[in-house]
């Protein structure tokens, strides 16, 4: 008796959403193409239709992720604006909302040891989301001296690393660590030192 559920025009992304589920439950290692397509209702040999392989599948869910990031990334720099410092500040809190509200994407984006150029459009998508925090991070940077101004790209780096860091040994509940503080305020302040370093905040602030 053939399998109910999908009227497959949809089946490509049925299979994605089973392996975010499954990335979240295992990691991007721990679940096999025939589980997804257990999970998405369809037989092992319908995967192949769609997918050369579970990295093929993980790369796509990584894109799909990354054009979520880039998407909130956007949001929150466009909602700081007129202010650089506000709209810079909040492209640092979205990462750390993308992180717990999509953690499947996140991991198969960051922790998969996929390649961002494995497909031009993973690329794509990729640097999409990069280029907002440049774009804030360059606005912002306007106001340091320019024989003291950091590259853009070095100051987007410099707050991705942080709050990546944030992220990985806070936020995601990693084994027998705890956080001496809530994740976002350690995100706040850390991003607060950084901006005093740099002359874009006072003391005070």
């Amino acid at each position: 008796m053939p399998k109910r559920g999908y009227h497959h025009g949809n089946l490509r992304q049925a299979l994605i959403d089973a392996a975010l589920k499954l990335i979240e439950l295992r990691g991007p290692m721990g679940f096999t193409l025939s589980e997804a397509a257990k999970q998405a209702g369809v037989t092992p040999a319908a995967v192949y239709r769609h997918f050369d392989g579970r990295e093929d599948l993980i790369a796509e869910a990584a894109r799909q992720g990354y054009e979520i990031f880039a998407d909130l990334m956007d949001f929150a720099y466009q909602s700081g604006q007129p202010s650089a410092l506000k709209a810079f500040e909040a492209t640092g809190r979205a990462y750390l909302a993308f992180a717990r509200k999509h953690p499947g994407h996140y991991i198969a984006m960051f922790e998969s040891g996929i390649s961002v150029n494995r497909t031009p459009e993973l690329a794509t998508a990729a640097n999409r989301a990069n280029g907002v925090l440049e774009k804030a991070a360059e606005d912002l940077s306007q106001h340091i001296p320019e024989d003291k101004r950091p590259p853009a790209t070095m100051f987007s780096a410099h707050i991705w690393a942080m709050s990546h860091g944030v992220v990985e040994l806070f936020a995601r509940n990693s084994p027998g660590r705890a956080s001496p503080f809530p994740p976002d305020d350690l995100l706040e302040t850390g991003i607060g030192i950084y901006l005093r370093g740099l002359g874009l905040v006072d003391g005070d602030s």
